[in-house]
C-alpha cells in the first residue's frame, strides 16, 4: 500500500514552505500546490493522501475545492486552515466532511494531530473500498437466480418461503443456495447479507 502523502494547498508561499517543513521533520511527505488550480492539474496521478487547504484563495476557496473534490467522488480526507474562522464555513466544511476546521496561527501539535487523524480516515476508507470491489466481484460470478434467491435470503426468507415465492421447488432452491454458497465462498445468512451490502445491492 502506498505511503500517504500530504497536499499542502496555500497560496502563500512562505505560510506553505513553513507547514512543509514542519510535517516534513516529523517524518510526513508533503507536496505543495500554490493553489487549487495546481492541485486539480496534478490530481489525476496524485498519490492518494491528507489534503491541508488554506480556506481564503483567490479564484477558489479551500472550502470551495473541498466540496468540488466531494463532487468529483474524491474521498481523500481534509483540513482547513484559516485566519477568519466563520461557523457557516465550519459548518460547511464537517457537512462535506471535512476531518478538522483549524485556526491560524496554526498550533504545530495540533496540526500534526489532525494530520494523523486524516491518515487514519484514509486507511479506513482504503479498506472499506477495497471490500466492496472484492463483494462486487464476488457477487458479479452469480447468475440473474442466484443473485435474486440471494436477495431473498438476506432478507431473512427460509427456503421454503423463497420455492414459493419464486414458483420453485425448495431442491431447486436449496441448489441454487449451495452454489450461491460456493461461489460467494460462505453458507453464512450474515456474510451473504453483508456482501450484498458492500456490493451496493441492498434490497429496497
Amino acid at each position: 500500500m502506498t505511503q500517504p502523502v500530504v497536499h499542502l494547498v496555500d497560496d502563500d508561499a512562505p505560510v506553505r514552505g513553513a507547514l512543509a517543513l514542519l510535517l516534513r521533520t516529523v517524518g510526513m511527505t508533503v507536496e505543495e500546490h500554490a493553489d487549487p488550480a495546481a492541485f486539480l492539474a496534478r490530481l489525476p496521478g496524485a498519490p492518494p493522501g491528507c489534503l491541508v487547504l488554506d480556506l481564503r484563495m483567490p479564484v477558489m476557496s479551500g472550502l470551495q475545492l473541498q466540496e468540488r473534490l466531494v463532487a468529483q467522488g474524491c474521498d481523500w480526507p481534509v483540513i482547513l486552515l484559516t485566519g477568519h474562522g466563520g461557523l457557516e464555513a465550519c459548518r460547511r466544511a464537517f457537512k462535506a466532511g471535512a476531518v478538522d476546521f483549524l485556526t491560524k496561527p496554526v498550533d504545530e501539535e495540533v496540526l500534526i494531530e489532525a494530520v494523523h487523524a486524516g491518515f487514519a480516515r484514509l486507511d479506513t476508507t482504503r479498506t472499506r473500498n477495497a471490500e466492496r470491489a472484492e463483494a462486487r466481484a464476488l457477487l458479479a460470478r452469480l447468475t440473474a437466480r442466484e443473485a435474486e434467491i440471494l436477495r431473498l435470503v438476506g432478507l431473512g426468507h427460509a427456503t421454503k418461503e423463497i420455492a414459493r415465492a419464486l414458483d420453485l421447488s425448495p431442491r431447486t432452491v436449496e441448489t441454487h443456495r449451495a452454489n450461491i454458497a460456493a461461489k460467494l465462498g460462505t453458507a453464512s445468512v450474515a456474510e451473504m447479507a453483508r456482501l450484498v451490502l458492500l456490493g451496493g445491492q441492498a434490497p429496497p
